[in-house]
């Protein structure tokens, strides 16, 4: 009798193992940021350096390790450190060189448990419906972050923040029974095949007369090397893309990162109602991305891609100022605001890769998008630390001057993105 296919019960844990060790840990951190400065006496430019400091000591972690491990062991190894780091950050001294240490032990977590070893196992388990299984598993991050939204302001409302701290990294724990007893990183694992399909028997090539034709400039281009490096520097569209995307993201990574932070500096200086108002907005803005994730994927089979991903561009930088308005006597504001921002945020991370696809093809796509990613994730970890300093050294503390310049950063991403050819021109060799 045939085994029912196991890769839907694959897709539904790497739901929740991606959603708690990474959606669980990314979007909730920054509810402590304020908490740090306080109990610690650190200024906003030092809270925020942590992450981009560790950014740069483990981004090796990644390529190393990851293609020498089991995804699902990488999943148990990964979610174990971001657990200690939690605890870490609970516990801390007050000493500079610990938060670093604290901040490098989570990166270290979030790459190898992060996006790459379930991107790695959803892709081992399926081939026709990839997308359709990877677009459900990302959704994982956005519902179980949200969670954490609502719970941090809970606990902290009845306890101190170094036990909310401490309780709430328990909860990483969680994805290790979830990665060791369901989890499987191959269907072979269990004598199935991709997409539960038997593989197709090879028939024998019928014998036809081939007639040789010099090969064209196109074939020659979509050979299965790809491009090479040099001819991906040598277009602008590169460029632009790399720019455009590493603006957007670092901006949407500055208001996430900053956002508790304007709405104390604009009235909400209670302990109690900044922490209400940053749960209200943090969970709507994740709930409205799994929104913006969906409908962009739709509107980029049916319409040209550098559109879509400009009117993207451009919702988040006029988001950006929506923030402005959200104020105590004005909270109701917060769901415009996070709507908005959450919608351009879901449908700004999955639009990358499609662009690079059409722009450089897709025998091109793994050597662009290693050169794009690490931009950009450097961008999302350094962009806020600099608009910390840009507040403290230019702007005189002016948090509506600091989140302009995030504003204006956002704008010339979608700039960058209008300068790209709506279709791609093939390089000569």
């Amino acid at each position: 009798m045939k085994k029912k296919f196991y890769g839907w019960w694959i897709v539904a844990t790497c739901f929740l193992t991606f959603g708690i060790s990474t959606g669980f840990p990314y979007y909730n951190i920054a509810f402590f940021f304020d908490y740090f400065r306080d109990d610690h006496g650190w200024p906003i430019s030092f809270v925020t350096l942590g992450a981009p400091v560790a950014v740069l000591l483990t981004i090796w972690a990644g390529p190393f390790i990851v293609p020498r491990v089991s995804p699902r062991l990488l999943i148990i190894i990964g979610t174990g450190m971001t657990f200690l780091s939690f605890q870490w950050f609970a516990h801390l001294s007050g000493a500079q060189w610990e938060y670093y240490a604290a901040w490098c032990l989570y990166m270290t977590g979030y790459f190898l448990a992060g996006p790459i070893p379930h991107q790695i196992i959803i892709s081992n388990w399926f081939k026709e419906k990839r997308g359709r299984a990877m677009g459900i598993t990302y959704v994982g991050v956005a519902i179980v972050g949200s969670i954490g939204n609502k719970l941090g302001p809970y606990l902290s409302s009845k306890m101190p923040y170094t036990e909310a701290l401490n309780y709430m990294s328990f909860l990483l724990l969680l994805a290790w029974p979830l990665a060791f007893f369901f989890l499987r990183d191959k269907p072979s694992e269990m004598g199935q095949h991709p997409d539960g399909k038997e593989p197709a028997p090879e028939a024998a090539e019928p014998v036809i007369e081939k007639v040789e034709a010099k090969p064209s400039l196109a074939t020659s281009a979509a050979s299965s090397a790809g491009q090479t490096f040099n001819q991906l520097m040598k277009q602008s569209s590169f460029w632009l893309l790399l720019v455009g995307s590493a603006a957007s993201i670092g901006s949407i990574a500055a208001v996430n990162f900053h956002m508790k932070f304007v709405f104390e500096y604009q009235g909400f200086t209670d302990q109690e109602a900044r922490n209400a108002i940053w749960g209200t907005a943090s969970f709507w803005v994740l709930w409205a991305s799994i929104a913006g994730r969906l409908l962009a994927g739709y509107l980029a089979d049916k319409y040209p891609r550098k559109y879509v991903m400009l009117a993207t561009y451009l919702i988040v930088a006029v988001a950006i100022p929506s923030l402005f308005l959200v104020r105590p006597e004005s909270e109701g504001y917060v769901y415009l605001f996070a709507l908005v921002f959450g919608f351009a945020m879901g449908a700004d991370y999955m639009l990358i890769p499609l662009m690079a696809a059409d722009q450089f093809g897709l025998n091109s796509l793994a050597r662009a998008m290693s050169a794009i990613l690490p931009t950009d994730t450097i961008a999302q970890f350094w962009f806020p630390n600099f608009v910390a300093r840009l507040r403290d050294l230019f702007f005189a503390g002016d948090y509506h001057s600091a989140m302009l310049a995030v504003f204006a950063t956002a704008f010339i991403g979608a700039l960058a993105i209008a300068g790209l050819p709506k279709k791609a021109k093939i390089p000569k060799t």
